[in-house]
């Protein structure tokens, strides 16, 4: 099944790029152990798949690369753009560049960086419809997440698809980070029940982190303990009859130590979660690094299959979903405590 993937990955490419895949040359693999060069391949790899006139300039790369030089990119961009904003086009999923894009640019940042490695993968099923639900550490851009798609595509060949923080879709900030639409491209849903509902009545198979943005919020001080489980992925997978496929990741904590929320900040600017730590100052000098995280190791243990419907037959409804969702997060922070316990 790999070496099909990989067939229909190399077709893909030759049917979207101008010429081959993308290939890491010195300047890429400079830019993957220099922190602030991270958004730089992102963007590198997304020209080199789509015309993006409003795109990253070199000499706004270049820029990237020093103290405070993001702020002057940032401000030539700007004037090349006429003073504008990029453009805020609305991209659909593409699963032929979510493959590239985990091929040529996950890949090393996965085995060279996080190390990411699924445990346990006997408990994984065939094939989709799922329901993947993971807890959420971290206070980053979601590594974790994306790590755990691109392992599971590699091992089974799914096409996976996150659910994430509207931020990472219209905040202004990552509309001048990255592509308008990359979010979208790359298979990201919306964290809104219609989407939610959308995605899973097509039988895709979706990452939740049941803890919401409470995950991230906790904090450095709170990084082992699973916070409250929404309902909704309960809801859905009884409504659905879609199964739920718990996974701990250990290792997700440790991509942005020692932090926390800076609330009045955070809602100040409208993001989900601000984190302030020692970091902050590097990330004051390279705006760009806010896309980068602390080297770790990813390590992902697959539970059980959850067969979909709620345990208790007799009374539907929330409460019960409600129920049920506390019971998971209670197993699931057992499970947690055991695994901390052995390393």
């Amino acid at each position: 099944m790999i070496n099909q993937h990989s067939e229909n990955l190399l077709n893909s490419q030759q049917e979207n790029a101008p010429g081959e895949g993308y290939i890491f040359n010195w300047f890429d693999w400079f830019c993957l152990w220099y922190p602030p060069g991270w958004l730089i391949l992102f963007n590198r790899h997304w020209q080199h798949y789509h015309i993006d006139p409003d795109g990253w300039n070199w000499l706004e790369y270049g820029l990237f690369l020093i103290p405070g030089g993001f702020y002057l990119a940032l401000l030539s961009r700007w004037l090349r753009l006429g003073f504008r904003s990029p453009r805020k086009e609305v991209g659909e999923f593409d699963p032929k560049y979510q493959q590239a894009f985990g091929k040529e640019i996950l890949a090393p940042i996965v085995k060279y960086y996080f190390r990411g490695e699924l445990q346990q993968l006997e408990n994984l099923p065939p094939t989709g419809p799922l329901i993947v639900a993971m807890n959420h550490a971290g206070m980053s851009f979601p590594w974790d997440f994306l790590t755990l798609g691109y392992l599971l595509s590699e091992a089974k060949g799914w096409v996976v698809q996150p659910i994430a923080n509207p931020a990472l879709f219209e905040h202004p900030w990552v509309i001048w980070w990255l592509p308008p639409q990359w979010s979208q491209v790359l298979g990201g849903v919306r964290a809104k029940l219609d989407d939610f509902e959308g995605a899973i009545a097509q039988g895709k198979i979706l990452l939740y982190a049941p803890e919401g943005v409470r995950g991230p919020l906790k904090g450095w001080r709170r990084r082992y303990q699973l916070e409250k489980f929404d309902v909704s992925f309960i809801q859905l997978s009884d409504r659905y009859h879609i199964p739920i496929l718990p996974v701990i990741c250990i290792g997700s904590e440790s991509l942005h130590p020692w932090a926390v929320n800076f609330t009045k900040l955070q809602r100040l600017v409208k993001l989900p979660f601000l984190p302030l730590s020692p970091l902050m100052f590097a990330l004051l000098m390279f705006p760009s690094m806010g896309v980068w995280a602390m080297k770790t190791r990813l390590r992902y243990f697959i539970q059980p299959l959850q067969p979909a419907g709620l345990d208790n037959h007799s009374k539907k409804g929330r409460a019960a979903a409600y129920q049920q969702a506390q019971q998971l997060r209670e197993k699931l922070q057992l499970q947690i405590n055991h695994f901390l316990g052995k390393f």
